[in-house]
C-alpha cells in the first residue's frame, strides 16, 4: 500500500496537469511581454529570445516548486511550442520549445526538482527554444526566408531583416538568452526562497 502511494505521488495528478497548464499561460504571456518590444521589428527581431527569457524565470520557478514532478517542464515546453505553432512561427522555434522543454525536465529531474542551479539550468533549456528559428536563419536563409514568405511574412519585414543579419548575432542571441533566462531564474528563485521564509 505504501508502495502504490508512493507511486502515486511520483505520477502527475489533475491537480497537477491543471497547475502546469496556468503556469504554462502565465509563462506563454511572459514570453509574449518579453518578445513584444523585439519581434515585429525586423531590426530587433533577432533580440526576440532574449526579451521573452527576460520574466518567465520566477514563474518556472514556481512551477518547479508546485509540481516537482517528472513531466511537468516538459509538458509547459510543448504546449508552449504548440502555441507558438498555432500562431504562425518558424518549426524551428515551436521545435526548439518542445526540445528545450524535455531537456530542461531532465535537468531538474536530475536534482529530483530541489537544486536551485539544475531548476535554473532547466529554465535557461526552455528558453533557448525561441533561438532555433534564428539558428536555421542563419545556417539557410534562403530557405527560411521563402517558409516565412509562404507563412505570409511580408517580403519589406524579411528584406530589412536580411540587411540587418550579422553572422555574429547568433551568438549574442545564444549567450544573450542563456544570460538573461539565467538572471530571470536566479531573480525566481529569490523570490521563491522569500516566499517560502
Amino acid at each position: 500500500m505504501s508502495n502504490q502511494t508512493r507511486t502515486n505521488k511520483k505520477e502527475l495528478s489533475i491537480k497537477d496537469l491543471v497547475t502546469i497548464g496556468i503556469f504554462t499561460a502565465l509563462l506563454f504571456v511572459t514570453m509574449l511581454v518579453g518578445g513584444i518590444a523585439f519581434a515585429p521589428n525586423p531590426v530587433l527581431t533577432f533580440y526576440m529570445p532574449l526579451g521573452s527569457a527576460l520574466f518567465g524565470g520566477p514563474v518556472m520557478m514556481l512551477l518547479i516548486a508546485k509540481v516537482p514532478k517528472r513531466g511537468a517542464i516538459a509538458i509547459a515546453g510543448i504546449l508552449c511550442g504548440l502555441i507558438w505553432f498555432a500562431t504562425g512561427m518558424h518549426w524551428a522555434m515551436d521545435l526548439g520549445y518542445i526540445v528545450g522543454g524535455i531537456m530542461g525536465d531532465f535537468i531538474a529531474g536530475s536534482g529530483k526538482y530541489r537544486n536551485k542551479l539544475l531548476n535554473m539550468l532547466a529554465y535557461i533549456c526552455l528558453s533557448l527554444g525561441a533561438a532555433g528559428t534564428y539558428i536555421c536563419y542563419f545556417a539557410d536563409r534562403n530557405t527560411w526566408c521563402n517558409y516565412m514568405l509562404k507563412g505570409g511574412t511580408s517580403s519589406s519585414y524579411i528584406n530589412a531583416m536580411n540587411a540587418a543579419a550579422k553572422n555574429w548575432m547568433l551568438a549574442v542571441i545564444i549567450i544573450g538568452t542563456v544570460v538573461v533566462a539565467g538572471i530571470s531564474a536566479w531573480v525566481g528563485s529569490i523570490l521563491l526562497k522569500k516566499q517560502t521564509i
